[in-house]
Protein backbone atom coordinates (compact mmCIF):
# COMPACT_ATOMS: atom_id res chain seq x y z
CA UNK A 1 0.00 0.00 0.00
CA UNK A 2 1.23 3.46 -0.88
CA UNK A 3 0.54 6.16 1.70
CA UNK A 4 0.63 9.78 0.63
CA UNK A 5 1.14 11.71 3.84
CA UNK A 6 0.42 15.44 3.77
CA UNK A 7 1.34 17.77 6.60
CA UNK A 8 -1.24 20.43 7.37
CA UNK A 9 -0.68 24.09 6.34
CA UNK A 10 0.99 26.60 8.65
CA UNK A 11 -1.29 27.13 11.67
CA UNK A 12 -2.16 30.49 13.15
CA UNK A 13 0.14 30.32 16.17
CA UNK A 14 3.14 32.36 17.16
CA UNK A 15 6.39 30.79 15.99
CA UNK A 16 8.08 28.87 18.79
CA UNK A 17 4.80 27.80 20.40
CA UNK A 18 4.07 24.23 21.51
CA UNK A 19 0.67 23.53 19.98
CA UNK A 20 0.60 19.70 19.54
CA UNK A 21 -2.96 18.56 20.29
CA UNK A 22 -4.43 22.07 20.38
CA UNK A 23 -7.10 22.68 17.77
CA UNK A 24 -5.65 25.72 16.00
CA UNK A 25 -6.86 27.22 12.75
CA UNK A 26 -5.03 27.99 9.51
CA UNK A 27 -5.24 31.39 7.81
CA UNK A 28 -7.42 31.24 4.66
CA UNK A 29 -4.56 32.34 2.37
CA UNK A 30 -2.32 29.54 3.74
CA UNK A 31 -5.09 26.99 3.24
CA UNK A 32 -5.68 28.17 -0.34
CA UNK A 33 -1.96 28.03 -1.15
CA UNK A 34 -1.52 24.45 0.08
CA UNK A 35 -4.81 23.30 -1.45
CA UNK A 36 -3.80 24.68 -4.85
CA UNK A 37 -0.37 23.04 -4.69
CA UNK A 38 -1.90 19.64 -3.85
CA UNK A 39 -4.82 19.62 -6.30
CA UNK A 40 -2.72 18.69 -9.32
CA UNK A 41 -0.41 16.24 -7.56
CA UNK A 42 -2.77 14.00 -5.58
CA UNK A 43 -4.48 10.99 -7.15
CA UNK A 44 -8.26 10.79 -7.49
CA UNK A 45 -10.55 7.95 -6.47
CA UNK A 46 -8.51 6.97 -3.41
CA UNK A 47 -9.57 7.08 0.24
CA UNK A 48 -8.69 10.22 2.15
CA UNK A 49 -8.04 10.08 5.91
CA UNK A 50 -7.39 13.01 8.23
CA UNK A 51 -6.78 14.06 11.78
CA UNK A 52 -9.93 15.73 13.13
CA UNK A 53 -7.93 18.76 14.30
CA UNK A 54 -9.00 21.83 12.29
CA UNK A 55 -5.64 22.42 10.61
CA UNK A 56 -5.96 18.98 8.99
CA UNK A 57 -9.73 18.58 8.80
CA UNK A 58 -10.27 21.82 6.89
CA UNK A 59 -7.65 20.90 4.28
CA UNK A 60 -9.01 17.35 3.98
CA UNK A 61 -12.57 18.62 3.51
CA UNK A 62 -11.43 20.98 0.76
CA UNK A 63 -9.40 18.26 -0.98
CA UNK A 64 -12.33 15.84 -0.80
CA UNK A 65 -14.24 18.35 -2.96
CA UNK A 66 -11.31 18.61 -5.39
CA UNK A 67 -10.60 14.89 -5.76
CA UNK A 68 -13.55 13.06 -7.36
CA UNK A 69 -14.87 10.07 -5.43
CA UNK A 70 -12.47 10.51 -2.54
CA UNK A 71 -13.90 8.83 0.53
CA UNK A 72 -13.09 11.17 3.47
CA UNK A 73 -12.77 9.75 6.98
CA UNK A 74 -11.57 11.54 10.11
CA UNK A 75 -9.69 9.47 12.68
CA UNK A 76 -8.63 10.74 16.11
CA UNK A 77 -5.70 8.31 16.09
CA UNK A 78 -4.03 10.59 13.51
CA UNK A 79 -4.00 13.62 15.85
CA UNK A 80 -0.73 15.18 16.99
CA UNK A 81 0.62 14.37 20.45
CA UNK A 82 -1.08 16.03 23.43
CA UNK A 83 1.53 18.04 25.33
CA UNK A 84 -0.71 18.64 28.38
CA UNK A 85 0.14 21.88 30.20
CA UNK A 86 2.82 22.65 27.61
CA UNK A 87 0.11 23.24 24.99
CA UNK A 88 0.09 26.80 23.62
CA UNK A 89 3.13 27.75 25.72
CA UNK A 90 6.26 29.22 24.14
CA UNK A 91 8.93 26.52 24.05
CA UNK A 92 11.38 28.90 25.75
CA UNK A 93 8.97 29.25 28.72
CA UNK A 94 8.94 25.51 29.43
CA UNK A 95 11.38 24.62 32.20
CA UNK A 96 14.69 23.33 30.83
CA UNK A 97 14.61 20.53 33.42
CA UNK A 98 11.28 19.31 32.01
CA UNK A 99 12.56 19.33 28.44
CA UNK A 100 15.73 17.52 29.57
CA UNK A 101 13.60 14.91 31.38
CA UNK A 102 11.69 14.28 28.16
CA UNK A 103 14.91 14.02 26.14
CA UNK A 104 16.20 11.47 28.65
CA UNK A 105 13.11 9.26 28.30
CA UNK A 106 11.58 9.92 24.87
CA UNK A 107 9.24 6.94 24.83
CA UNK A 108 7.76 7.12 28.33
CA UNK A 109 7.98 10.74 29.55
CA UNK A 110 4.67 12.63 29.43
CA UNK A 111 5.44 16.23 28.43
CA UNK A 112 3.27 18.59 30.44
CA UNK A 113 1.48 15.56 31.91
CA UNK A 114 -0.01 14.86 28.48
CA UNK A 115 0.61 11.94 26.18
CA UNK A 116 3.91 10.12 25.79
CA UNK A 117 5.41 9.18 22.43
CA UNK A 118 4.79 5.48 23.09
CA UNK A 119 1.05 6.09 23.58
CA UNK A 120 0.93 8.11 20.37
CA UNK A 121 2.86 5.36 18.57
CA UNK A 122 0.33 2.79 19.78
CA UNK A 123 -2.65 4.72 18.44
CA UNK A 124 -0.94 5.50 15.10
CA UNK A 125 0.05 1.82 14.80
CA UNK A 126 -3.57 0.78 15.48
CA UNK A 127 -4.76 3.14 12.73
CA UNK A 128 -2.17 1.74 10.32
CA UNK A 129 -3.14 -1.85 11.12
CA UNK A 130 -6.79 -1.09 10.38
CA UNK A 131 -5.87 0.74 7.18
CA UNK A 132 -3.64 -2.09 5.91
CA UNK A 133 -6.48 -4.57 6.48
CA UNK A 134 -8.65 -2.50 4.12
CA UNK A 135 -6.14 -3.34 1.36
CA UNK A 136 -6.26 -0.10 -0.61
CA UNK A 137 -3.63 0.36 -3.28
CA UNK A 138 -3.15 4.01 -2.25
CA UNK A 139 -4.46 6.26 0.51
CA UNK A 140 -3.99 9.95 1.30
CA UNK A 141 -3.52 10.95 4.94
CA UNK A 142 -3.70 14.61 6.05
CA UNK A 143 -1.97 14.79 9.42
CA UNK A 144 0.84 16.23 11.53
CA UNK A 145 4.64 16.07 11.55
CA UNK A 146 4.65 13.76 14.58
CA UNK A 147 2.16 11.42 12.92
CA UNK A 148 4.18 11.41 9.70
CA UNK A 149 7.38 10.58 11.59
CA UNK A 150 5.64 7.70 13.38
CA UNK A 151 4.09 6.29 10.21
CA UNK A 152 7.51 6.44 8.55
CA UNK A 153 9.17 4.75 11.55
CA UNK A 154 6.54 1.98 11.51
CA UNK A 155 7.94 0.83 8.16
CA UNK A 156 10.91 -0.67 10.01
CA UNK A 157 8.55 -3.07 11.83
CA UNK A 158 10.43 -2.69 15.11
CA UNK A 159 8.89 -3.23 18.54
CA UNK A 160 6.62 -0.29 19.37
CA UNK A 161 8.89 1.26 22.01
CA UNK A 162 11.82 1.23 19.55
CA UNK A 163 9.55 2.72 16.88
CA UNK A 164 8.55 5.53 19.25
CA UNK A 165 12.18 6.35 20.04
CA UNK A 166 13.16 6.14 16.35
CA UNK A 167 10.39 8.59 15.41
CA UNK A 168 11.26 10.93 18.28
CA UNK A 169 14.91 11.01 17.19
CA UNK A 170 14.04 11.89 13.58
CA UNK A 171 14.99 15.42 12.60
CA UNK A 172 11.78 17.41 12.06
CA UNK A 173 12.32 18.78 8.52
CA UNK A 174 8.73 18.23 7.32
CA UNK A 175 7.51 21.50 5.87
CA UNK A 176 3.95 22.70 6.26
CA UNK A 177 1.91 21.43 3.31
CA UNK A 178 4.68 18.96 2.36
CA UNK A 179 3.97 15.50 1.00
CA UNK A 180 5.83 12.36 2.12
CA UNK A 181 5.21 9.09 0.27
CA UNK A 182 5.85 5.75 1.95
CA UNK A 183 5.11 2.20 0.83
CA UNK A 184 4.04 -0.69 3.01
Amino acid sequence: MRLILVRHPTPQVTSGTCYGGSDVAVAPHEMAKVRASLQASLPVDVPLFASPLRRCADLASALAQDLPSSDLRFDERLAEMDFGTWEMQPWHAIARADIDAWAADLAWYRPGGGENVLAMAARVDAFLGDLLREQHETAIIICHAGTIRLLSALQARLPLEETAVLAAHCAHKIAYGATVVIDF
